[in-house]
């Protein structure tokens, strides 16, 4: 692609936000400050519609940006609004509680508020770490699971086993977890230590395998938990409010909040918005809806995620710094 094929990608897609609707390639032209003929725009268009990144509903319709479009213009041609001073006092106001739950659920309404779409927040699962690890036989077919987190907590979990274990092998088996696994989450431990079971005994690999997959769900507190704001906000947008599919797709992809937790589990933990267009992701599979994220990070910890679900012809470039910036602000107060 050219500048000018770039220029124009950025116009109709600027406009496409807007006004939701197919935009001709003689009013592409004028839009632009292109010194470009209508017909020429035509093959511009036709190229890009080559490439992917156009498409036109109708035959005589004109051209709307696709999936591949958009996530175009987001990684490549978007500039950032900065967020004003107004929005700033707004979400700054938010988080004057001293609750969790308050700036959990008001940053969800914040995000809502000033986006017009529906706002997020989920808090992560419970952080499955342990400090040490130890084991205790209590009949020939039921072991003691002692788990010690972090905080000097012992937590207790009763394991079914089919046969007894010598006190030396229960011994090794909790050595061995402690001094090379401590500190990390059980689904670290999950992945390090099938590279390792080879290397281990038959006996030890097993016990050492069920003890870390049935810990996990001693430590863990449920699938975590998400606060959606604005809901409503989302059946108002023309697309999806013109087909009844699509409304019982995305009450549906709503109630079912296990689907955004995994989505959001899926992201990576560094600092920084991501951005799922829709139809990009299994776990938001509805062509019509984008979602802007960010974790929010409490003391080097990440704590959850929260972000704003909308359409797809959001206003990406004003949508991501009230979701940064929020994201911000909530990981401050959290630490306060």
């Amino acid at each position: 692609m050219n500048n000018r094929s770039r220029q124009l990608l950025k116009i109709l897609v600027q406009r496409y936000i807007v006004d939701g609707q197919p935009i001709g390639s003689e009013s592409l032209a004028k839009s632009s400050d292109l010194d470009v003929s209508s017909a020429t725009v035509r093959n511009i268009m036709s190229d890009l519609q080559i490439m992917g990144l156009v498409t036109s509903p109708h035959t005589s319709a004109g051209r709307i940006p696709t999936t591949k479009g958009l996530r175009l213009f987001v990684d490549k041609l978007m500039t950032i609004d900065q967020i004003n001073a107004e929005e700033i006092e707004i979400i700054e106001k938010t988080f004057e509680s001293d609750l969790p739950g308050e700036l959990i659920s008001g940053a969800a309404d914040v995000l809502s508020n000033l986006s017009k779409f529906a706002g997020f927040v989920t808090t992560s699962r419970k952080q499955l770490i342990f400090r040490q690890v130890e084991f205790l036989q209590l009949n020939e077919k039921r072991l003691l699971l002692i788990l010690v987190t972090p905080d000097g907590e012992v937590l207790n979990k009763i394991l079914k086993v089919n046969k007894t274990y010598s006190r030396e092998l229960l011994n090794e088996a909790g050595n061995y977890l402690t001094s090379n696994f401590s500190g990390l989450s059980f689904l670290q431990v999950q992945k390090k230590l099938k590279l390792e079971l080879e290397k281990l005994r038959k006996d030890l690999s097993s016990l050492m395998l069920k003890a870390v997959e049935e810990g996990g769900a001693v430590l863990s507190d449920a699938e975590g938990s998400v606060v959606i704001s604005g809901r409503k906000h989302l059946f108002d947008v023309t697309e999806i409010a013109a087909n009844v599919d699509k409304l019982k797709n995305v009450y549906q992809l709503l109630e079912k909040k296990s689907n955004i937790v995994k989505l959001l589990d899926s992201l990576p933990s560094a600092q920084g918005v991501t951005i799922f267009i829709g139809g990009e992701s299994s776990m938001m599979p509805e062509q019509q809806l984008s979602l802007v994220a960010s974790p929010f990070i409490v003391k080097g910890r990440l704590i959850g995620t929260l972000g704003v679900i909308g359409p797809t012809r959001m206003a990406y470039e004003r949508v991501i710094p009230i979701v940064d910036v929020t994201a911000r602000m909530l990981s401050t107060a959290l630490s306060i």
